[in-house]
């Protein structure tokens, strides 16, 4: 359920300006195996200061979130051979509850134990003569995936406890999101109205950029070693994510394999969807969502999205006379925040 994120970053005209000529920070780095930039405007800015807090939430994140860190929090879960109840954080429960949220809404589509069958189809290292995976190698794997069964939650007293021993957690399609919002609230928390706040090409931005004008944000055609805009949005106030499958792939005996798997199969993606982008309230949700429709596909992820009421666009393959060209389609909602323009 890994994802490739897809956002183009494009601050377009100035528009009306500030009274006051603004202080803009710009800040990046490395966080969760990717990059992060940020860009916080206000008033007597301390860029150090800023640094230093956006730095200290990550390392807090992470200490949490982060399945490359043996001594986080997921990984001693996931490695425990307990199946009883362990007291969990604050923030890991309301992950695991919104996580839990897009998992049932999603009918199962999106998956946080999803790990055995990313291993077993070798999304990271894999070798061109390695084998694909057995029908029975799958049944196997897939005895281990199943959130709304496999974990038990119990938010009040903050307690998780797994079904069965061999059952891990890979927070990876809604940590970073849940990363992004934590450094918003630290930002706000340091008196900072209008920022932007970017890891691996999802983000959350509020108030404006610093022309005074909204945020706006460019979604990247699907297009393997080019970086063009497709669609270009109003986003200020709201967290988006870019779930995408035409760059994360293996090909073996002509057939495509997505790195994006099925959890309910057990199996990649087959259907034409190739790039799904959110807006959500929040970051959190726009990851998590993301990664689920991509999994869902056009046609039932559009159900869902009326649904409840998500804002999404598709963007799937369409091959006509040997050539790939791309159809698009936009949810009630996703359509509403194009308004907002």
């Amino acid at each position: 359920m890994r994802r490739w994120s897809a956002l183009a970053l494009i601050l377009l005209v100035p528009g009306c300006l500030f009274d006051k000529e603004p202080e803009v920070v710009r800040l990046s780095g490395e966080t969760m195996g990717t990059t992060y930039n940020i860009i916080a405007i206000g008033e007597d800015l301390d860029e150090a200061e800023l640094g230093t807090a956006v730095e200290d939430t990550l390392a807090a994140v992470n200490a949490k979130m982060s399945n490359w860190d043996p001594n986080s929090e997921v990984s001693v879960f996931s490695a425990s051979d307990s199946t009883a109840p362990v007291e969990v954080s604050a923030e890991f429960a309301t992950v695991i509850a919104a996580a839990n949220d897009v998992h049932r809404k999603s009918e199962g589509k999106f998956d946080i134990t999803l790990g055995p069958l990313i291993e077993l189809w070798g999304f990271g290292p894999r070798k061109p003569e390695d084998a694909v995976p057995s029908d029975e190698a799958i049944a196997e794997a897939l005895q281990r995936v199943g959130q709304g069964s496999l974990l038990q939650l119990d938010q009040p007293s903050k307690t998780l406890a797994k079904a069965d021993a061999g059952v891990g957690i890979n927070l990876a399609a809604i940590a970073k999101g849940y990363g992004i919002d934590a450094v918003a609230g630290a930002l706000k928390a340091a008196g900072i109205e209008d920022y932007m706040v970017e890891i691996g090409g999802d983000l959350v931005t509020s108030g404006e950029n610093d022309e005074g004008e909204t945020w706006r944000i460019g979604i990247e055609k699907p297009e393997p070693g080019a970086q063009t805009v497709q669609l270009v949005i109003p986003a200020t106030d709201l967290g988006m994510a870019t779930s995408g499958d035409y760059r994360n792939f293996f090909e073996q005996d002509g057939v495509r394999y997505s790195h994006i798997i099925d959890p309910t199969t057990g199996r990649p993606i087959t259907h034409r969807t190739t790039s799904v982008t959110v807006v959500a309230e929040n970051a959190m949700m726009a990851d998590a969502w993301a990664t689920a429709m991509l999994a869902m596909g056009q046609d039932a992820g559009m159900k869902v999205a009326e649904a409840h009421k998500l804002a999404v666009f598709f963007i799937s393959r369409d091959v006509t006379d040997s050539e790939e060209a791309y159809i698009t389609v936009q949810s009630s909602a996703f359509k509403d925040v194009l308004a907002r323009n």
